[in-house]
């Protein structure tokens, strides 16, 4: 899940739930919202190869 941060960037939020705060885990932050689309395909690759 990407979030639009207030300061203008991009963060990747895993779908589950942390433990600790009940929310997503963070799984980066990114300039432009393109780059946190691609790194979330490496991410979906990842966990299935």
């Amino acid at each position: 899940m990407i979030r639009k941060l207030k300061g203008g960037k991009y963060r990747l939020y895993s779908r589950k739930k942390g433990e600790k705060t009940g929310k997503g885990r963070n799984l980066g932050t990114f300039d432009i919202r393109e780059a946190a689309e691609m790194h979330e395909r490496e991410v979906q690759y990842f966990k299935r190869h």
